[in-house]
């Protein structure tokens, strides 16, 4: 024990005399005579050194293996043993080493690769992304059903509509739906929404609504559209104006094309909704020539269908309110004046594939079948009341002679035709009609047995 204590103490001594001339102390001599040293000490030593002196080669060597790495997992093409040929995969070397390099490369492939896409396909897993769509006068008749529709596929609907002929009801089994959001504002006044599309509805569209207040119809067609045509063109929107067969005037063309230029009296009681369209169109196509604005222009023909206002002017409605009520169907003129009626689903379908196409337009939508108001009211009786008496009245003013739309363009480049007959959809204008103007109360007997034969 003395032996390795004195061992100890001399080898303390030796090594602080060591560092006492290595800081230049006293009886420092450049030809001092060292220890010998052996090669195990040798090797610890130049390893210290390395370590302490030569850091900036080691993170050199740290970075070239991290490059090296790197390298072995980006996608080349070639994935050595990983490969599938023909079903089977060639492995080199042992199993282990192929089930490890078969691992490694897929991760690698995860996280380095794009997935192929098919163009025109969405891939697998992957659902289409909603729009956020803003559709003007959504609450009215056809905007309501066209609200149903997207909201349906998943889209972002905003409803913006001013209620003067929209109803609030026509909606409101969507509250509640956070994809849907109603704004009570009159497109007459400037709207900022951030949307992708924009559907302009907005304006009444019978005579007796569009001739009450003749001023504020032509401002909602001028000045309505030019507010949002301004919002499509600072968002980017794609904009879809829904315009009249109106814009045909009383035509002097049967079936009306659309490149029939049309026959409208400017100064006429109508010419606040015939000419206020004509303008929404013009300004419509400035914006798409003027500021290269994605646009669409539909020229819709007579629709029908649920939740149309019961006591609108237009005739198809009329016919069928009164014939529940048990009035007499009132026929204008002679009745030979002709109208084509499609149903509100077939009309919301051809909007939507408009919107979606490459195709600006003007299209028209309708149904080419063309009935005269005489045979409309025979459909009527026959639907809901045969005993239904038809009575004559006075024809008003600039009222069209003949109305039928030529649906060429759309079926060639849309794909679109109407589908629904006039005798398949009006029994289901009569039901909703029926709910609506009765409600709770129980119809009279003659009115309970017609309603049979729906």
């Amino acid at each position: 024990m003395a032996s390795m204590l004195l061992g100890a103490s001399s080898d303390m001594i030796y090594r602080g005399h060591d560092a006492q001339a290595a800081l230049g102390g006293d009886g420092y001599s450049a030809k001092k005579q060292h220890r010998p040293v052996g090669p195990c000490r040798a090797r610890a030593r130049a390893l210290r050194y390395v370590l302490g002196e030569q850091r900036l080669v080691f993170a050199l060597v740290g970075m070239a293996i991290a490059s090296f790495v790197l390298l072995l997992a980006a996608p080349s093409g070639r994935h050595g043993a990983a490969v599938k040929t023909s079903g089977q995969e060639l492995m080199s070397g042992s199993a282990a080493a192929g089930l490890a390099a078969r691992q490694y490369t897929g991760v690698a492939r995860m996280a380095y690769e794009e997935p192929r896409r098919v163009p025109g396909r969405v891939p697998l897993g992957l659902k289409r992304k909603g729009l956020r769509v803003v559709v003007t006068g959504g609450a009215g008749f056809v905007g309501s059903h066209l609200v149903d529709r997207l909201l349906a596929r998943g889209d972002s609907v905003i409803v913006v509509d001013n209620f003067f002929t929209g109803r609030k009801e026509n909606v409101l089994h969507h509250a509640g739906n956070p994809n849907f959001e109603m704004i009570r504002h009159d497109v007459v006044e400037p709207i900022l929404l951030e949307v992708d599309q924009i559907y302009h509805l907005a304006c009444p569209a019978s005579p007796v609504h569009y001739k009450y207040n003749p001023v504020k119809t032509i401002k909602t067609n001028v000045v309505g559209t030019l507010n949002m045509l301004g919002l499509a063109k600072r968002v980017g929107a794609r904009f879809l104006l829904t315009s009249t067969s109106e814009v045909y005037g009383d035509p002097l063309q049967h079936p009306q094309v659309e490149t029939y230029w049309g026959n409208v009296n400017p100064i006429g009681v109508r010419s606040c909704y015939d000419e206020g369209k004509r303008t929404a169109e013009t300004l419509t196509m400035d914006y798409h020539r003027g500021a290269n604005l994605e646009v669409r222009i539909a020229r819709i023909f007579n629709t029908y269908g649920p939740r149309m206002c019961i006591d609108d002017g237009r005739v198809v409605s009329n016919f069928v309110a009164q014939a529940l009520r048990k009035e007499p169907l009132t026929v204008y003129g002679d009745g030979k004046q002709t109208r084509s009626f499609q149903y509100v689903s077939d009309l919301v379908e051809g909007l939507m594939k408009l919107m979606e196409g490459e195709h600006v337009g003007p299209f028209n939508l309708g149904n080419p079948g063309e009935f005269t108001m005489l045979e409309l009211a025979k459909v009527v009786q026959d639907t809901i009341d045969p005993n239904a008496r038809i009575e004559f009245r006075p024809n008003t003013a600039d009222d069209p002679h003949k109305r039928k739309p030529d649906i060429s363009r759309a079926k060639e480049l849309l794909g679109w035709e109407p589908v629904i007959p006039l005798r398949n959809g009006l029994p289901l204008m009569v039901h909703d009609f029926r709910s609506r103007i009765f409600g709770d109360r129980e119809p009279d007997a003659s009115t309970a047995a017609a309603a049979g034969d729906d």
